[in-house]
């Protein structure tokens, strides 16, 4: 089992703090549709890289974010 990265994305507004937080940057804004709030939200692209430190977490204003470490 990896590490695991869940967004929730009907709370997530888009607002890109966790992807500038990611130090492995595979966290990116999901351009191609709109939760129910008509925000772009975010998604981890690569969960093999992550490394579960939680910075994406810890930035998410929202608490949208949680992560599992394996």
């Amino acid at each position: 089992m990896a590490n695991r990265v869940t967004v929730d994305e009907n709370v997530c507004k888009g607002c890109e703090l966790c992807v500038a937080a990611c130090p492995k940057k595979i966290m990116e804004i999901d351009r191609h549709w709109l939760n129910k709030k008509g925000y772009n939200p975010s998604r981890c692209i690569d969960t093999e890289k992550c490394i579960a430190c939680g910075m994406c977490a810890i930035m998410c204003p929202d608490s949208a974010i949680k992560v599992e470490k394996e």
